[in-house]
């Protein structure tokens, strides 16, 4: 099987990948940064990762990310990196780490690597808002006009093989759907990435370019001067929509007016391709299967069972394929037009 370039999937479910990474461990990790630790220490909630808010003596506090062994190369990392320093320099608030005095970003402790942020506090944006919606796409037609400008060598390029072939050949091979539903399951993931090729057919050829990759509500913190993006972990080479669909919900109507106000901001940094319009629920179908198969990498994982609990369940792959059922209705339905809305 191919392998997306960055990406060292081998080990990364190991279990217990963060047994070793104990407060001691952590705050050993940040002092040797010449960073003097206060003792404070708080778990941050993330499970791919683990990150941490550490206090520091006479400074504000720092937000120490650890990276899951085996899941990115050094370059996949120092890639992200680099790209989000490009964003801050240009003054569009991204969350660069914090490069040391040889200007490192990536460090190494006790088998473990882990970077430096700057901790930013915010709270989720009103997407019921236009005014904010329109200032979001503003910000990531920047972040955009950005992406365009060079290409990523090391992330992942977000396809269909890698969010939907997989994944679910992954949850199948490892006999994770009952035996039961496994024909249901089988039929339905192929009707659905069947329907998912239509739809990449519809939207003709794509400019793919550097995205956040995961720019849902929980990776944009607001304040009073406006949002700014976190978490880049996942930024990826994609079709710009898949920046924007996260920032929908609700019925056809509130999506339709939701995205108009999107793009409304997004136009005065970037061009948008409307035909990629097409791609919202293939990519939302995608993103379905993709994160039942993450799921399941990460099953030896302690923190998975354990915060996960209703996953491979019976009922969690009746519901699975019940949803992904929904989406082949979904797609087959006309793509969203928000030129009217606007």
């Amino acid at each position: 099987m191919s392998r997306a370039p960055g990406v060292d999937e081998e080990g990364a479910g190991a279990r217990a990948p963060y047994s070793g990474l104990t407060p001691e461990c952590i705050l050993d990790a940040v002092e040797g940064l010449h960073l003097r630790c206060d003792g404070r220490l708080l778990a941050l909630n993330s499970y791919e990762n683990r990150v941490y808010q550490v206090g520091i003596e006479d400074a504000p506090p720092v937000i120490a990310k650890f990276y899951r062994p085996g899941r990115w190369t050094d370059a996949a990392i120092l890639e992200e990196h680099r790209y989000t320093q490009q964003l801050a320099e240009l003054e569009i608030p991204a969350v660069p780490p914090i490069a040391d005095h040889h200007g490192r970003t990536l460090h190494r402790h006790a088998g473990y690597r882990f970077s430096i942020y700057p901790r930013k506090g915010g709270r989720a944006p009103e997407l019921g808002d236009a005014e904010t919606l329109t200032w979001l796409g503003r910000f990531i037609g920047r972040i955009h006009a950005v992406g365009r400008a060079a290409a990523f060598e090391h992330r992942p390029t977000l396809s269909i093989e890698a969010y939907g072939e997989r994944p679910s050949r992954f949850v199948i091979d490892n006999g994770f759907v009952p035996p039961d539903l496994l024909a249901a399951y089988r039929s339905t993931v192929d009707d659905v990435l069947r329907s998912v090729r239509a739809g990449y057919g519809r939207a003709g050829d794509l400019a793919l370019l550097r995205l956040h990759g995961d720019c849902h509500m929980g990776n944009v913190l607001w304040t009073d001067a406006g949002p700014h993006f976190v978490d880049f972990d996942d930024c990826m080479t994609g079709p710009a929509v898949q920046d924007l669909w996260m920032l929908l919900s609700g019925d056809r109507d509130d999506m339709v007016a939701q995205l108009a106000s999107v793009l409304d901001g997004y136009e005065e940094f970037a061009e948008f391709n409307y035909a990629e319009l097409q791609l919202i629920e293939p990519l939302r179908s995608l993103r379905m299967i993709h994160y039942a198969g993450w799921l399941a990498r990460r099953w030896d994982d302690p923190a998975f069972p354990m915060h996960f609990p209703w996953f491979n369940t019976q009922r969690y792959w009746q519901d699975h394929v019940l949803a992904l059922r929904e989406q082949l209705s979904a797609m087959s339905a006309p793509a969203l037009n928000v030129l009217g809305a606007r």
